[in-house]
């Protein structure tokens, strides 16, 4: 099944430039483009993309208010990928915790962008896991804590989630815990759920947050 690409970026030499990326590679397919972050929920509603390449910064609606309306509005949103200038920008950060699944720089190569597609797709591991610490960790309260502890976590899924927190895909931690993947899929699934999470993106984002995961682990 061809999974579908909404682009929504302001300068045309970059969308042309992810859409030459996208439709030669097999299985994957650009269905549309916006120019603006508020053209992106109706291009949504009526083109039902599986992934937005959303540029952070546009003219009049940004990528982090298109995000946000997005999680809030359109039931099973598509997954949200933020392209962007700056790794360290607080506009990523805030479009992650907006509901992003992972961010690109624009000076990506392209055999990345394709692979951060699938990623984000697939939901078995964090996209760029080190760069999402490394912002996520920027964050981070200067003291540990423990801001989960209302979330009702077992011990297991607490270790599952720290794990996650390492940037561990599904495969990684069942080999680190001796778990079969599709039971850490299922703590996984449960750790989301309780967080209220839609992806591991977001959990981790979380696990900084509130100071369960410190910078230094």
């Amino acid at each position: 099944m061809s999974v579908r690409v909404l682009l929504a970026d302001d300068e045309p030499l970059i969308r042309a430039g992810l859409r030459a990326i996208v439709d030669s590679e097999d299985g994957l397919s650009v269905v549309g483009e916006a120019v603006d972050g508020a053209e992106v929920p109706g291009l949504v509603a009526r083109l039902r993309p599986d992934v937005v390449l959303m540029d952070v910064r546009m003219p009049a609606v940004d990528g982090i208010r298109a995000t946000t309306h997005l999680m809030s509005t359109v039931d099973n949103p598509p997954k949200v990928i933020v392209v962007t200038t700056f790794e360290n920008d607080d506009y990523v950060y805030d479009a992650l915790v907006a509901g992003a699944s992972g961010f690109l720089l624009k000076r990506t190569r392209p055999e990345e962008i394709v692979a951060a597609i699938r990623t984000v797709v697939a939901g078995e591991s964090l996209l760029f896991p080190a760069a999402i610490r490394r912002l996520a960790a920027r964050h981070a309260p200067a003291s540990p804590g423990d801001g989960l502890a209302g979330a009702g976590l077992t011990e297991r899924e607490r270790e599952v989630l720290r794990l996650m927190a390492g940037g561990l895909s599904n495969v990684e931690i069942a080999g680190e815990l001796y778990l079969g993947v599709q039971t850490v899929k299922t703590h996984v699934g449960n750790v989301l759920a309780k967080l209220g999470a839609r992806d591991r993106t977001q959990a981790v984002v979380r696990a900084y947050d509130s100071g369960f995961v410190t910078p230094a682990g």
